[in-house]
């Protein structure tokens, strides 16, 4: 893989890394990860499509601003795609989804969007337990890094405790860890956020929605609602599966996206 970085509306320096063959495919990880949170994937990806994995703002490769908002995030994103010089597949994963879905709006390049999971709150059932933000911000000042990845997945993304040793094991869990401090910040954003379904009525693009079987009953309300609002889209369920099928279930993953990506 090698590295590219380009400029967003504010400035920043964001970073992707790119690597395969055949139409671009930009892919959009999630709260507390970098481009290597997709290494599971790519093995398959790269056989059919030239894949542009984004570091987000404040990790990896890409630089952050002093004052941040999630409508940043939107820029970053339609700017990558844009300076690919074609039409694009978009994939984001839980936040990067939320983040890949606005960004649909901005940009002129999306060929088809792939959403999993985006943490959308359209119920009174809140997808984060009470004061967890102001926990994760104390382990934070702690030192405590690890321990905020894990409790973020554990009690925000609905991750089985078992699936969470096992991503310890894994080799994005040291670029999680490094981007711990994102965390509250983004879970502020997503909290502020509402999600507005008439803005996305003429939003042509074809979408695939993706959702785990055993996922929390809050991504299935927040999939159903943007469901509703674009006009091309359809929900897959994967069985068996909760917030982190490519690393569970890497197979089952890769092949629903390539069914709706490279299908007519």
């Amino acid at each position: 893989m090698s590295r590219e970085t380009v400029t967003s509306v504010d400035g920043t320096p964001i970073a992707y890394w790119h690597s395969g063959v055949g139409p671009p495919l930009v892919l959009v990880h999630g709260t507390a990860a970098d481009h290597s949170r997709w290494t599971p994937v790519l093995p398959v990806f790269e056989q059919h499509f030239t894949v542009y994995a984004i570091d987000r703002r404040g990790r990896g490769g890409s630089d952050d601003s002093g004052d941040y908002t999630i409508e940043q995030e939107f820029e970053d994103i339609a700017v990558v795609v844009d300076s690919l010089g074609e039409p694009a597949f978009l994939l984001g994963h839980s936040y990067g989804a939320l983040c890949a879905l606005e960004a649909a709006l901005l940009a002129r390049n999306v060929r088809k969007l792939v959403l999993y999971e985006p943490p959308i709150d359209v119920s009174d059932e809140q997808f984060k337990p009470p004061g967890v933000v102001d926990r994760l911000e104390a382990m934070l000042e702690a030192g405590d890094r690890d321990e905020v990845v894990a409790t973020m997945l554990r009690e925000v993304a609905g991750v089985p405790p078992e699936a969470v040793e096992h991503m310890r094991s894994l080799p994005a869990w040291q670029a999680r860890v490094a981007a711990a401090r994102t965390i509250p910040r983004e879970l502020r954003a997503q909290e502020a956020y509402r999600f507005d379904p008439e803005r996305f009525g003429d939003l042509g693009v074809a979408t695939l929605l993706l959702i785990g079987g055993d996922s929390p009953a809050t991504y299935e309300e927040a999939e159903k609602a943007v469901a509703e609002a674009l006009p091309n889209s359809r929900i897959v369920v994967m069985p068996g599966q909760g917030h982190v099928a490519m690393d569970s279930a890497t197979d089952l993953f890769t092949i629903e996206v390539l069914h709706f990506l490279e299908g007519s």
